[in-house]
């Protein structure tokens, strides 16, 4: 599995002895928005206490002023601008922003990205752009004849102080953002749209009701096998579509999408995610700072690893809890990164050796040199996605943890539905 890094340069450098003048800034709300975005880098940089001092001269106990409001906005548009151009999506700003900041400094951010999108007519706003935003409810619900700050205040029951705390808390997020691959077009930029290549949604409805049965069971071998049979159907899908649409597949696929993974033992799930797209002919790139996985392949295949990454996680969280020992190891977290790690391992074996039997039953003859083309080209946009890369090992300390999870991943009966 390729990890990268992110503790590279986000394209700001620390300040030292940054000041906030809150006398200077004389209602001009083109300095206030450079104050606040000072606060901001201030805040990410750990003077939290500077800044509420700051926030204390400029607000007092009274409402946000107008002048206020309209500077603190002018510094929201640019920082949010500023993430979307380093590679981010909503998704990716919401997932960061749930992990790191507050609930109002979510909702804020949900604003945020809700007024960006705006402007933009529906046909140039890319699809998994405008799907994030949906399913994030993320609308232009205020009026525009109050600052959103104010009615944003109002709404969540803060006080002027309170919401500019957490307007600097979300700011501090966006200032901290490392710059990522750009996987979609930005709104305004898009291409009309195209039909996707995904899984028609008679076959996804079958997978999702034999993954739905695996994750509802008590039992480890039945959720597997069913499992494995939802890894067979995806697998001959494909193999249906590839060996149809070959000859006129779009130059610009194979596509990336972003897999958040959630802790503890992240680097445990990842692993999981990796043999999950390996088995779909894609590729997986671990960014472990910010726990979220990129897999890059085809729509297809995609589809497939979203759908057993999501139902395997809730089935080997649960095989490590219904089957560990009343021991003291069985409850420390190197027995469950173990336990994690191993059946991980074994159940990419098993999901490898399912793909590798379904290509069997077809034609190889015809089928292989079109698998071998198309891994080139999920590799090449691989490399154009992640230049720089390196391989991640984990380290087991619980021998019995290692154990238990392969004896799990054993006892599943793949041979047969």
């Amino acid at each position: 599995m390729g990890t990268q890094n992110r503790r590279r340069r986000t394209g700001r450098k620390a300040v030292p002895g940054l000041t906030l003048d809150a006398d200077a800034l004389s209602g001009d709300p083109a300095r206030i928005a450079e104050a606040i975005a000072t606060a901001a880098l201030a805040w990410a940089q750990g003077d939290i206490a500077g800044v509420r001092r700051f926030l204390d001269r400029i607000t007092g106990q009274g409402p946000v002023t107008e002048e206020l409001a309209t500077g603190t906005h002018r510094a929201s548009e640019r920082l949010i601008a500023h993430a979307f151009e380093f590679g981010w999506l909503p998704a990716d700003v919401h997932q960061a922003a749930r992990r790191r900041v507050d609930e109002f400094a979510v909702g804020y951010l949900t604003d945020l990205m809700a007024e960006h999108r705006a402007p933009f007519a529906a046909e140039s706003v890319d699809e998994t752009w405008q799907r994030q935003l949906d399913d994030l409810d993320a609308t232009v619900w205020w009026t525009a004849d109050r600052p959103h700050l104010n009615q944003w205040a109002d709404r969540a029951l803060l006080t002027g102080h309170e919401a500019l705390s957490a307007v600097i808390e979300a700011l501090a997020l966006l200032v901290g953002l490392p710059k990522l691959e750009r996987i979609r077009p930005l709104p305004g930029t898009a291409r009309p749209h195209t039909p996707q290549h995904g899984v028609d949604e008679k076959t996804l409805g079958r997978i999702r009701g034999l993954l739905a049965k695996a994750e509802s069971t008590a039992f480890p071998e039945e959720a597997e096998t069913l499992s494995a049979k939802a890894q067979e159907l995806m697998t001959k899908y494909a193999i249906q579509r590839v060996l149809l649409e070959y000859p006129t597949a779009p130059v610009d696929l194979p596509i990336a999408r972003r897999i958040w993974l959630d802790t503890p033992y992240t680097d445990a799930k990842a692993l999981l995610v990796d043999l999950i797209t390996r088995a779909n002919r894609s590729r997986a790139i671990f960014v472990a700072d910010w726990g979220f996985v990129t897999i890059v392949g085809d729509d297809t295949d995609l589809d497939a690893v979203e759908l057993l990454t999501t139902s395997l996680l809730v089935q080997a969280t649960r095989a490590m809890i219904d089957t560990a020992p009343t021991t003291a190891e069985a409850r420390s977290r190197a027995y469950r990164k173990a336990f994690l790690t191993a059946y991980a391992t074994r159940i990419g074996d098993r999901l490898t050796a399912t793909t590798e039997a379904a290509i069997a039953e077809s034609d190889p003859t015809q089928l292989l040199p079109v698998l071998a083309s198309h891994q080139q080209r999920v590799d090449k946009a691989c490399t154009t996605y992640f230049p720089t890369t390196h391989t991640r090992g984990i380290t087991i300390r619980s021998t019995e943890g290692w154990n238990a999870g392969a004896e799990a991943a054993n006892r599943a009966r793949l041979d047969h539905p």
